[in-house]
This record gives structure tokens, sequence and C-alpha cells, in this order.
């Protein structure tokens, strides 16, 4: 008994501590996420480009730091998982059963950058506008972390790149006979390849656009204005994130075909057009 389907069995916890303590990959993800933002940021900023002090680089990680987790659980909370908060309110305090709303995260960034902005001087949204030069390289680190654990997986598919997911039938790592339970789940038809929507996700969220904002960071329309960046990042990010809602398995529909996810990027339009207008005021 064997498929040609690839079989999940990585182990999301790289080192046990204490209790539901230990070194997970997912956290790794955010580590590696904001030790390259501050790389990059500083490095604008020596440059010239970018108008935060490199010395105030290290203060503006700590804030976005504490805007992304807080946004990101509390928008992961009110979003996908709020029946269950109001039956278990401790649950938002629960990190390490996972659970992080991207959405979320960068209101919880737009509210930290806000406040950083203010206290330096700055203008928000040329502070904004360096973070989503950078940020997307975090969802490529985030996004494959959601893989490794066997989250957030895509729909039922036959493509010869598609996934078992042995989490979608209860099993988890380091189960010791994971594979030949999953086989057999397979074989019963209780456990159905999938799309590795984490991984298209990573390219088209992070890695991709990643590169488009690097480009449109030297352009003359990006730094005609503050918030051009910030405009762009925001409508790049719905059409990717929109679009690789159709592969992924949906937590919350809406009227038979609009995900969640769908319609949180349909407000980032929304937003972005908010930004344009502020943008163009000012000007």
């Amino acid at each position: 008994m064997d498929t040609d389907y690839y079989i999940h069995t990585i182990d999301p916890v790289l080192v046990e501590l204490w209790g539901p303590l230990a070194v997970r990959w997912y956290g790794l993800s955010y580590v590696a996420a904001f030790v390259v933002g501050y790389l990059l940021l500083r490095r604008w900023a020596r440059e010239g480009w970018y108008r935060v002090k490199p010395d105030d680089i290290q203060t503006l990680i700590f804030y976005a730091v504490i805007g992304v987790m807080l946004g990101g659980r509390l928008g992961f909370v009110l979003f996908y998982d709020f029946a269950e908060w109001r039956e278990e309110p401790l649950l938002i305090f629960q990190v390490w059963r996972g659970g992080m709303s991207s959405h979320g995260g960068m209101i919880g960034l737009f509210l930290a950058m806000l406040f950083f902005a203010r206290t330096r001087g700055i203008p928000v949204w040329h502070v904004l506008d360096g973070l989503t030069c950078a940020g997307p390289i975090g969802v490529v680190f985030g996004r494959l972390a959601n893989f490794i654990n066997g989250e957030l997986w895509g729909r039922v598919t036959s493509v010869r790149w598609a996934v078992l997911f042995p989490q979608e039938a209860g099993l988890f790592p380091p189960h010791p006979y994971l594979r030949v339970e999953a086989l057999r789940l397979y074989e019963a038809g209780y456990l159905q390849p999938r799309h590795p929507s984490q991984l298209y996700a990573a390219f088209v969220e992070g890695l991709l656009l990643f590169g488009v904002m690097l480009l449109l960071r030297k352009t003359a329309w990006a730094n005609k204005a503050d918030g051009h960046l910030c405009v762009a990042f925001l409508l790049l990010y719905a059409v990717g994130r929109f679009t690789v809602e159709f592969f992924r398995e949906p937590e919350i529909m809406y009227f038979d075909w609009l995900t969640q996810g769908q319609l949180l990027s349909l407000l980032m339009v929304v937003a972005a057009a908010v930004v344009a207008w502020s943008v163009r005021r000012k000007k």
C-alpha cells in the first residue's frame, strides 16, 4: 500500500521544553521575519531612502512585533474563532495552539506604526511605505511555517503535487506510525489529497509581492509622495490573497462562494482607496 502523493509528516516542534512550551518552527518564522525586516529597514535608513533614523529602527521593530502579535492573535479570534472564544475566553492567550490572522496583524501593525510615527515626528505613510517593502518576506516565512504545521491546507484536488495532510483526520506528528496510518485512511477514503495552498501563498503573497515591492520602491511614482507604496501593497496583497483563497479550504463562507479571507481582502481594497484619497488630499 503506497501513494505518489506527498504525505505531510513534518513535526512542527523543533525542541520540547516544558509542558506546552517548546521551540516551534512557527515561532522561529516570526523571529526570522522580524530579523530580516530589521536588517532591510536599517540598510535603507543608512542609504537615506528611509527617513527613520538608523538608531530608531530597533524601536520601530519592537513596536511592529507588538502590533503584529496582538493584532494577529485578536484578528484570528474575532474573524475565525469567535464562537470558541466566547466559550473559552482564555483561548486568546493560548498561543501555542496556533492561530494568527494576517489581516488582523496588518491592522495591529498600522496602529503600532501610527504611534511610532507620532512619537518621532515622521509621516506615518512613509513609515509604512518601508514596512510594506520589507513585510512580504515575513509572509514567506509565515506561510512556510503554516505548511510545516500542517494547517490552512488547500481544497481537494488530484494534481500530482497534491499533499496528504494527516492533520485533517486528527493525526499529528510525532505519531510513531503516522505514514502508515495516513495511507490506511487514504485508502479508506477518510484522507484526501489537497492543494498545498500554504506554499502557493508563500510564493504569491510573499516572494512575488516582495520582488514587486522592491522594484516599485525605486520608481519615481513611488517616491513622488508618501503612501504610494502602501496603496500598491494593499492592492497587490488583496489580489494575491483573493486568488490563493480559491485553492485554500475555507473556514467560513459567505453566499456559498466568498470566503472569509476574500471578504477581508475586498476590505483591503477599500482601505487602499482610503489611503490613496488621504495621500492625494495631502498633496
